[in-house]
């Protein structure tokens, strides 16, 4: 079946579609050999020949992969290091399918790492409007001041600006540190760490143990599982790709919801 371009090798995990809609204009992208410039052009991913700066777009027919990583420390959010350092790829053993992290976590930090190949989830995922939210583990050297933690809920203003309100939850202290569970809806680059580092603090350990509804139980670290079709449907819904109970679409549609 034919779909717009842009909307082809958004699902494939290129990039976004305005970002898929300027390599249209700037001349980069071809279908069977024949560079196609026109904003509203049609192509079959099933069928036809689709590549950007010479490169064969994959996984825009087929079905789509999700998948949830465990991600232990010391590995790479990304398909490749220069510096042969190991990435979420080498864990993924017996996935085919070429897979796009949905965001990322740090070579330090563990847990929860959501990966596909449908661009449009994957871009909906990321951006803040659409509020899904992430669970972090965290534990702080020294302890935390009750005006700290104050500061963190409220927002902390970073180079780029203020982050959005968060949760925090007290899990225990020491003598020496601190553990709390920080939920975030952002996914600024290190955005945990620099913002308990704005309140004179470092982290020592940093664990995703939620993203949206999704939990590591029953997955150890290093270990992978494709998500249900139940779940990949609900991670649809909270962004307002399908409409459904919960949606972010079917809320905006019912009377007497304002901003």
């Amino acid at each position: 079946m034919e779909e717009r371009l842009q909307k082809i090798i958004s699902r494939a995990g290129l990039a976004s579609r305005r970002k898929a809609e300027e390599w249209i204009r700037e001349g980069r992208v071809t279908v069977n050999g024949r560079v196609v410039t026109e904003m509203g052009a049609k192509a079959d991913p099933d069928r036809d020949s689709i590549k950007v700066s010479g490169r064969l777009v994959r996984g825009a027919g087929g079905a789509f992969r999700y998948i949830l990583l465990n991600k232990p420390r010391g590995v790479l959010s990304t398909l490749s290091d220069p510096e042969g350092r190991r990435t979420v790829v080498d864990l993924l053993k017996g996935v085919k399918e070429r897979v796009y992290p949905v965001g990322r976590l740090d070579f330090d930090s563990e847990g929860l790492l959501l990966l596909t190949n449908d661009g449009d989830l994957a871009n909906r995922l990321m951006h803040p409007r659409h509020g899904v939210e992430k669970t972090y583990l965290v534990k702080v050297q020294g302890v935390l001041a009750e005006g700290q933690i104050e500061r963190l809920s409220r927002g902390i203003p970073l180079e780029e600006g203020r982050t959005a309100p968060a949760r925090i939850r007290k899990i225990r202290k020491t003598e020496a540190n601190s553990w709390i569970e920080i939920t975030i809806h952002e996914g600024r680059k290190r955005q945990v760490r620099r913002m308990v580092e704005k309140v004179g603090h470092t982290v020592l350990k940093l664990k995703r143990i939620r993203y949206a509804f999704l939990t590591p139980a029953g997955l150890p670290t290093g270990a992978f599982r494709a998500l249900t079709p139940g779940e990949a449907q609900k991670l649809k819904r909270l962004t307002g790709m399908e409409e459904g109970p919960g949606s972010p679409r079917s809320a905006e549609a019912r009377p007497g919801r304002g901003e």
